[in-house]
């Protein structure tokens, strides 16, 4: 859904005038169908708004850091964030200019990349057997990829970590693989089922990375994943002892230089009062707090544990009180949930206050002023904080996460659970109030605009979480009457921030209710499953995903897995092992079967990304901070590269390939809450099938 901005129009217009004088340059990718030259087509779009086909691919990859220095206020750095000049990702520029994401002296060797280098560029894959890199379970699926102009089968071999031969079978050619430009061929090893580690499979002379096969690394993913939470947090110091080198102070604490989170006013002109929003999540690299990010991040989070709950093969136990070395920790309250209050409570904050206009309505996010650049850590921050204008979609998020917060919460804290629910009731009200109050796609400095004109989706899940809370008729009412209730939602892109319905029809697929028409809802669910385990037997690669003109989209990573959530729901509604293989194997791009041979999972797989887009992990650009933390996701590949680095290197790229783990690349190589939800809950769901 892209939303483009008068900014992005206005700067389009001056890019078109200046194109023509630049050369376009191609580029190759490993094992690709051809280079094709990148035209710039629909301009530059972020996660903010999903990324149309082609968009922010311009014809030289030098272009787009070379006007950084050119337009009037561009790269100018004031008390610590870039001039009131700069566009914002979701303006004409990507947020690795407007935030600063780059430095001086990055922009500048991004913008002078040479056409000779961005020809040259080409990733270094390893071996042409491509596998997870992690762990497959002993009894489920098990398969690779080979990369090969081979038209006939190939033999291949399973060696353990002695090099003595296990098994043997042959290769399925499957062609040319539209996915990345390369033709291969399958290998399924799946009959073998004896646990342990170092295993290699060796194939048309090379030898892949090795793998185990065991439940052991999926365990310690459930809980790294859902550890990087507590790093994220704002408001609170982080604890070494907790997090050994994270440890950091507090940021947005209104200690200098922090202006603070507890008294922050809104835009100018906007509101006359100012509201105590202080801790929450940062949202991703930067030191903004989005509602609806975090809202689809917390339902996650929430959704996880309550499969646990629900499912046959749940292990409530495995998320319990000190699974995740919190300060919460040893309180009798499982640490999942502590760990989603954190968040939880910042969104109660966000809501209007009664005895204001807009009473009860929640609003957007709260960032700073002007993008800041990289590195920067929260405490660091110099510049004011504002709120953003409330928005229908925000206020229904509230809604949805604190309906759900109320009936999982009552066992723990009842006075927690009531306030959610009060709460949850006044953002319903005040949504049907305003029905189309919707975000700016235009509202993007200092922060992403999460723009969003339409909220059919997130009044559907607003009120299934609310009928599944309270039962109650009205809500009832509400969700059958919707017209989400009977469309087929569970598209190629998966539900996301902006595409919300999924999340309600997953939850009334799987939470007891007394609601007309259940079995129909579930049979949905199983309907979807079945698009992408169709999916998924078409890719050489064995994901759930296949973009529109394979078209990868900004955070493509977290949609092959929450298309894999679909799946493993099926499984849980079904018992069928179909779904259950088809969501265990989803798990295998994720972790290095892929045509880049890497884990998109920081300290997962023997090469994985772990120079994220983040101003506190930065320890590529400053030795003294630390990298990502171990169970951090990576965006992954996106075919619109609207980042400089990206755009110098990878003109031309093929869908999988549209990858680079860099800081500097922001729109590939990011970190998100709402990703690492993701990742958490098929973590989770993988640790219990073994």
């Amino acid at each position: 859904m892209p939303r483009r901005s008068t900014a992005l129009l206005t700067f389009t217009a001056l890019l078109s005038a200046v194109l023509t004088a630049l050369p376009v340059t191609p580029a190759a990718a490993e094992g690709g169908a051809g280079a094709r030259s990148g035209t710039f087509a629909g301009g530059v779009e972020s996660r903010n708004g999903a990324s149309a086909a082609g968009a922010g691919q311009s014809g030289n990859g030098a272009l787009a850091g070379a006007f950084a220095g050119a337009l009037p206020g561009a790269g100018a750095q004031v008390n610590g964030a870039l001039a009131p000049g700069e566009l914002s990702r979701n303006g004409a520029f990507g947020e690795g200019w407007a935030n600063g994401a780059l430095d001086v002296a990055a922009s500048w060797r991004a913008a002078n990349q040479s056409t000779a280098d961005a020809a040259a560029y080409a990733p270094d894959t390893g071996p042409r057997v491509r596998v997870n890199q992690v762990a497959y379970l002993p009894a489920g699926p098990k398969n690779a990829t080979l990369v090969t102009d081979a038209g006939a089968r190939l033999a291949w071999e399973l060696r353990n970590a002695a090099g003595v031969t296990v098994a043997r079978g042959w290769t399925v050619p499957r062609g040319l693989d539209v996915s990345s430009g390369q033709r291969v061929h399958s290998l399924d090893f799946g009959a073998y089922r004896t646990a342990g580690q170092g295993f290699t499979l060796v194939a048309d002379g090379e030898t892949s990375r090795p793998f185990d096969i065991g439940a052991g690394a999926y365990e310690e993913l459930r809980l790294d994943s859902l550890k990087y939470y507590y790093t994220q947090r704002s408001g609170i110091a982080v604890r070494d002892d907790l997090r050994p080198g994270y440890g950091r102070a507090a940021g947005h604490l209104d200690v200098a230089p922090n202006r603070g989170d507890h008294d922050v006013p809104c835009q100018p002109g906007l509101c006359d009062y100012t509201l105590d929003v202080n801790g929450g999540w940062y949202d991703a690299g930067d030191h903004g707090k989005y509602v609806v990010n975090g809202g689809i991040a917390t339902w996650e989070l929430l959704s996880t544990y309550e499969r646990s709950l629900l499912a046959g093969t749940g292990h409530p136990d495995r998320l319990g009180d000190g699974t995740l070395a919190l300060p919460e920790s040893g309180n009798g309250v499982p640490d999942v949930l502590d760990e989603a209050r954190w968040e939880l409570e910042f969104l109660l904050r966000m809501q209007v206050p009664g005895g204001q206009p807009l009473a009860g309505m929640a609003h957007h996010k709260i960032h700073d002023e002007q993008w800041t650049s990289l590195p920067l850590l929260p405490s660091a921050d110099p510049q004011k904080r504002e709120l953003h204008p409330p928005s229908t979609q925000a206020t229904l998020n509230l809604a949805a996460t604190a309906a759900q917060a109320a009936r999982l919460y009552r066992p723990y804290d009842r006075q927690f659970a009531d306030r959610a629910l009060t709460a949850a009731r006044a953002a319903w009200t005040a949504a049907l109030a305003h029905p189309a109050m919707y975000p700016s796609a235009d509202d993007g400095i200092g922060g992403g605009a999460y723009p969003d004109d339409d909220a059919t989706d997130e009044f559907y899940w607003a009120a299934a979480e609310l009928y599944l809370t309270t039962g109650e008729g009205q809500f009832a009412d509400h969700v059958l009457n919707s017209p989400v209730h009977t469309a087929d939602i569970f598209g190629a892109l998966g539900f996301d921030w902006g595409r919300t319905a999924a999340a309600g029809r997953l939850d009334l697929a799987t939470v007891p209710s007394a609601l007309r028409g259940r079995e129909q809802i579930r049979r949905s669910v199983v309907e979807g499953a079945d698009g992408y385990l169709a999916t998924l037997d078409s890719q050489p690669y064995g994901m759930p995903y296949a973009p529109p003109g394979n078209v990868y989209d900004w955070g493509s990573s977290h949609q092959v897995l929450n298309n894999a959530v679909v799946l493993a729901t099926a499984f849980d509604l079904t018992g069928a092992a179909r779904y259950r293989d088809g969501a265990v194997q989803s798990m295998d791009y994720i972790l290095g079967r892929n045509a880049l041979n890497t884990s998109y999972v920081t300290g997962y797989g023997e090469v994985n990304s772990h120079q994220q887009h983040s101003r506190w992990y930065a320890h590529q650009l400053d030795p003294n901070l630390p990298s990502p933390p171990r169970g951090t996701l990576a965006g992954g590949p996106n075919s619109s590269i609207q980042d400089p680095l990206a755009q110098s290197r990878l003109q031309g790229c093929v869908g999988q390939f549209c990858y680079l783990d860099d800081i500097e690349s922001w729109s590939t190589n990011e970190t998100a809450v709402n990703w690492n939800a993701a990742l958490a809950r098929m973590a989770s769901f993988v640790a219990d099938q073994g």
